[in-house]
């Protein structure tokens, strides 16, 4: 499992906000978006393709509200990023790829 830069990131950015009105929450979803990423080394293909890009090596994950994107290659998964279900997923695409 590797986790790119962007990911760690959005999954940091993602704490810190939660974290200004509980610390515990955020402790909660870190630790919640870490097991789900690590379940993903012996069932990657259980993940939704994500249907902006319509690849089906790019898939996600749920993780309270927050999508956890990953790429799936023969001898790796990797996590792409973690973002809100409600942030519009093409700007940030763009703008982070």
């Amino acid at each position: 499992m590797i986790w790119t830069q962007r990911a760690r990131d959005t999954l940091d950015e993602a704490a810190a906000y939660i974290a200004e009105d509980s610390p515990e929450a955020a402790v909660n979803l870190v630790e919640r978006a870490l097991d789900a990423a690590e379940s993903l080394s012996t069932l990657s293909e259980r993940g939704h393709i994500v249907p902006e890009l319509n690849d089906s090596t790019v898939r996600e994950i749920l993780v309270y509200k927050y999508r956890l994107l990953y790429e799936v290659a023969p001898a790796q998964v990797t996590v792409l990023g973690f973002i809100h279900g409600a942030r519009d997923f093409n700007r940030w695409w763009r703008s982070e790829s």
